[in-house]
């Protein structure tokens, strides 16, 4: 298995939406995101400079029903 990657939100939210997912709205600075059929949204933290906590990642993987590995192929 491998280990989550460090991304910043615009890459984060980059990948999410090659795995079908696609800008509801923002709030703030987190974008929402939505996939047809699917019950979970998204919402990434975009900060300028900043890099996307593991933690908070990875639950976002997990509700998008992605492994690490999967995403890592999005990137």
């Amino acid at each position: 298995m491998s280990k989550v990657p460090r991304l910043s939100g615009a890459e984060a939210v980059r990948a999410f939406g090659k795995a079908g997912f696609y800008l509801d709205r923002i709030t703030g600075s987190h974008h929402i995101l939505k996939k047809d059929g699917h019950r979970h949204r998204l919402s990434i933290p975009v900060h300028k400079g900043k890099t996307v906590g593991v933690g908070l990642l990875k639950s976002q993987m997990d509700a998008a029903g992605l492994t690490v590995d999967e995403f890592l192929k999005l990137l």
